[in-house]
């Protein structure tokens, strides 16, 4: 896992983007696991 993996956090940074690894704004833990399970369904 480095830089020029998209998923993790680190090459989130890299890239400059957003996602469940790396939120844009805070979110509490609780919101955050409900929004991911609703999104996989």
């Amino acid at each position: 896992m480095g830089k020029g993996d998209i998923k993790s956090k680190k090459g989130k940074v890299h890239r400059g983007t957003f996602g469940a690894n790396r939120p844009k704004k805070k979110q509490n833990k609780a919101a955050r696991k409900e929004k991911l399970k609703l999104q996989k369904t």
